[in-house]
């Protein structure tokens, strides 16, 4: 994966929403923490929201949340 293909998929993430729980409609970056640990511990849901879940919550667990803010478009 090139440089460019990383950004845009951090793009991406950034400005993904859940479709389905209790917090559908919610950007991803805006998932408790908690909720992600859950997850981890029930199994990711298969396919690429789930791929996309575990980053983000590494994403939280290494206190990077700040570098995806601003790739949140408003």
């Amino acid at each position: 994966m090139n440089i460019e293909e990383a950004r845009n998929e951090l793009v991406e993430l950034a400005n993904t929403r859940i479709y389905f729980g209790k917090f559908k409609g919610k950007l991803l970056i805006e998932l408790p923490e908690p909720y992600l640990v859950w997850y981890r511990g029930k199994g990711f849901p298969a396919g690429k929201i789930g791929k996309q879940l575990e980053q983000m919550l590494e994403i939280k667990v290494n206190g990077l949340e700040n570098l995806i803010y601003p790739l949140v478009k408003k």
